[in-house]
């Protein structure tokens, strides 16, 4: 008989090859297949409604199967990177006191790093912050990601920015009218980027992901810049995720905009030769 899951599959082939189904279905019935030109058609329209200088629309749309929502913010908050904060329960104690290595077990709340010299002498001690995002502002918790390659820093900061980026981006989720916070945020990945000498793994799968829906106007210098810091990888990935979709707006934009990718391009190059130069001084010295 006819069942409803079967009646929707066949209403989607009448849709598209009405020539090949000739049985009569219901008006009426539930939707079981979600529209897969929804995210597109809605990126189209808030391109139509910028270019009108109307305000932008109140849909979502991303480049996946989940389409994230935007953060639900309160009328005067802002997207702002929070201060260091360690986890302890003894700060208030221990605010006097200095700790040296190997001298105590206790650990070094990063409230009471404040110069480098502290930096060497609790660099075992040191007890990293409970928000991961104070360390892009931080040059001395930057130097102990350098030191200390703990993968779980990476992972707690990979989680932390991979979220904060597809809720803010604003070509994405487009009711999200604070560019220019985007721009700071994208601005202090690039310097923490820049002083680490290495792009963070957030940042590369953010732009994977996102620049199939890039217009090449909005945060064009900053997304430029994270691109000169994505990682080597196999040419295939390099150019279906980066190539294909820088060439599509390169062909169809300005004279500055085809200058600022090659610029961009050139300096990813140079990122990579210098990655490679390091790791093979660092295997024949070992």
């Amino acid at each position: 008989g006819m069942q409803s899951h079967l009646q929707a599959l066949l209403s989607l082939y009448k849709l598209f090859c009405p020539e090949q189904v000739t049985i009569t279905l219901p008006g009426k019935m539930k939707t079981y297949f979600k529209n897969s030109e929804g995210p597109w058609k809605a990126a189209i329209t808030a391109v139509r409604q910028r270019n009108k200088g109307s305000s932008p629309l109140t849909q979502a749309v991303f480049l996946g199967t989940a389409q994230p929502q935007s953060r639900k913010r309160k009328w005067n908050a802002q997207l702002v990177i929070p201060a260091s904060s360690a986890n302890t329960n003894h700060l208030e104690e221990n605010r006097e006191k200095c700790f040296y290595p190997y001298s105590t077990n206790k650990s070094f709340p990063v409230e009471q790093l404040h110069t480098f010299p502290q930096l060497l002498r609790n660099i075992h001690h040191l007890e990293f912050p409970s928000q991961m995002g104070s360390v892009l502002t931080n040059p001395l918790l930057l130097h102990y990601m350098n030191c200390v390659k703990d993968e779980t820093i990476y992972l707690r900061l990979y989680y932390w920015m991979g979220q904060m980026l597809q809720e803010e981006c604003t070509w994405c989720v487009v009711d999200n009218p604070c560019e220019e916070e985007f721009k700071s945020f994208l601005e202090t990945i690039y310097k923490a980027e820049c002083f680490l000498q290495e792009g963070f793994s957030a940042c590369e799968e953010f732009l994977y992901k996102t620049l199939p829906l890039w217009d090449g106007f909005c945060c064009r210098s900053e997304v430029l810049r994270l691109v000169s810091w994505i990682p080597l990888s196999s040419f295939s990935d390099i150019k279906s995720h980066l190539f294909d979709p820088l060439a599509q707006l390169f062909f169809t934009s300005s004279l500055y905009f085809k200058c600022s990718v090659l610029e961009s391009l050139k300096e990813l190059l140079q990122n990579w030769l210098n990655g490679n130069a390091i790791q093979v001084d660092s295997e024949s010295s070992s």
